[in-house]
């Protein structure tokens, strides 16, 4: 065996080794098994707050309805107060006190929380509904800090603790490369170039890293299983009241703590529902643009033709519809029965293949248009193939393929499909001379911005003008730069294709939208 063979082969047994020894250690700190406790209602003599309980109640993997829990702990404690003007819970709101605005003494993740509350009823109070991010990326960047503190809460008091220790955590880092570096090497001596050598040196250690990552996280110390143990008591008694699961947010009035705790507990199913800190709803935004809390259907015109389409891009659409329509009433209106009939090589013969004809026809006309659209790929030319086989199969003298073959003139079919080719053509010629209008200029509050798959494809941005609880997304163009979530703007808009052709800024986002810099005018 050469040395180069020895280094792959001790690469080998060095990541059997790693993985063995990886096994072991998430053998070996697994979580003990809770104990649960008999039903109480008592928090005990020094309860830890609800945001902690959650990461006790979902074993310490993650932090669920804890931003809830917290907030509605913060109700029973007065800092902020939750009302619910009629029967229904959605309207609740939240209210700022006195108490509240200046609350000394908070950990870090309950300022969190208040501060959230606070940005977003700066005039006082704001609808539950209205505590949602509007980004994602925002909202996960809030909750990961969110979790980060609670985790330092759950360290100081002893209940969690890193799941492998430090020097252990280092020493399979560190590991995870040596298999790597010795595969590197054997790649240099046995002639491989340099990038060669990088990729098989750097790619088994970036799996198993990756893999230690997925691993990292909390478990639970000998405390932290006593207290999950008595939480579960908690758990055991709440659910034993058959009402408590739809207890609005409101309620906590009367239950005090205890909705909180519930929350953190998975318990209250509707008000965990209710209060959420996460990116909220893509279809439903609550809006204070124009003075009144108000909630704001948006409509994300996917599937309309044009949307967001250049004057350019257009016409080549206008132009590719209309070859497809043109190129299917030419391939109707020439289309003669003897074109089916086909020379057999094996037999001298003659053997009769109508739905090869039609579907090359048919098809033909289909691949030209993508061709003049700009949309012809090697996959094109697959499914191009595909919808051609049921066609080779079609032989014989009868069948539909046989007598649709042999009918002189324009199918049925075809007419419909030439009338449907030539109505898109018309109506993308039409949005083209539309674009040559002045655009038309509106003001208004930046709701959502939704991302779309595609680099060049244009975004979707939710504009509330302030006039209406119903708006339809507009088209920001993927060159452009981005705009701020909450933030006014003034856009200069094409109507016909819902494209933002240049973008000004009113005023600046508020704290809870994701800042980055504005659109210069004339974008797009």
């Amino acid at each position: 065996m050469t040395l180069t063979e020895q280094l792959y082969w001790g690469g080998a047994g060095l990541i059997v080794l790693w993985l063995a020894v990886f096994g072991l250690a998430l053998v070996a700190t697994r979580n003990g098994t809770v104990t649960p406790g008999p039903a109480t209602q008592d928090f005990g003599a020094d309860p830890e707050p609800p945001a902690v309980v959650s990461l006790l109640g979902n074993q310490w993997r993650g932090v669920e309805h804890a931003a809830a829990a917290t907030l509605l702990d913060l109700a029973a404690r007065g800092l902020v107060e939750l009302r619910q003007p009629g029967d229904d819970p959605a309207r609740s709101t939240v209210h700022l006190t006195e108490a509240g605005r200046a609350a000394p003494g908070l950990m870090p993740y309950e300022q969190r929380v208040l501060d959230r509350v606070t940005a977003r009823a700066a005039n006082g109070s704001a609808p539950i509904g209205a505590i949602a991010f509007r980004d994602d990326e925002r909202a996960a960047s809030w909750n990961t800090a969110l979790r980060r503190e609670i985790i330092a809460e759950a360290r100081l008091r002893g209940l969690s603790r890193y799941r492998f220790a430090p020097l252990l955590g280092s020493a399979l880092l560190v590991g995870a490369f040596v298999p790597g570096a010795l595969f590197a090497v054997a790649a240099v001596m046995g002639g491989n170039g340099v990038r060669a050598a990088l990729f098989v040196g750097v790619a088994p250690g970036a799996a198993l890293a990756f893999l230690l990552g997925k691993a990292l996280g909390e478990r639970a110390t000998p405390k932290g299983l006593e207290r999950a143990g008595h939480w579960t008591g908690l758990r055991a008694w709440l659910t034993a009241h058959e009402d408590f699961a739809q207890l609005p947010p409101a309620s906590v009035t009367v239950w005090d703590r205890y909705l909180a705790y519930g929350t953190a507990l998975g318990v209250t199913v509707l008000t965990s529902r209710l209060l959420g800190f996460d990116s909220g709803d893509r279809r439903r935004v609550w809006s204070s643009y124009g003075g009144t809390w108000r909630p704001v259907r948006i409509r994300y015109p996917r599937l309309r033709p044009g949307f967001g389409g250049s004057t350019s891009r257009l016409l080549q659409w206008a132009a590719a519809a209309g070859v497809v329509a043109v190129g299917l009433w030419a391939f109707a209106m020439l289309r003669q029965p003897d074109w089916v009939v086909a020379v057999d090589a094996h037999s001298g013969g003659s053997l009769r293949r109508p739905g090869l004809v039609l579907s090359a026809g048919w098809v033909g006309s289909a691949l030209l248009g993508l061709v003049v659209a700009g949309k012809f790929s090697r996959w094109t030319l697959l499914v191009a193939f595909l919808a051609m086989m049921p066609g080779n199969f079609a032989s014989g003298s009868h069948g539909w393929f046989s007598d649709a073959a042999a009918h002189e003139g324009p199918l049925l079919g075809e007419l419909a499909a030439i009338a449907a080719f030539g109505a898109l053509a018309t109506y993308f010629l039409a949005l083209a001379c539309l674009e040559w209008r002045e655009p038309d200029t509106i003001t208004g509050e930046v709701l959502r911005m939704e991302s779309r798959k595609g680099k060049q494809v244009a975004r979707f941005l939710a504009l509330d003008e302030g006039n209406t609880d119903l708006t339809t997304a507009w088209a920001l163009p993927a060159t452009s730069q981005g705009i701020a979530t909450g933030a006014q703007v003034r856009l200069r808009v094409s109507r016909g294709t819902r494209t933002i052709r240049s973008a000004e800024l009113v005023r600046a986002a508020m704290p809870e939208g994701d800042r980055v810099k504005a659109p210069n005018r004339g974008a797009s």
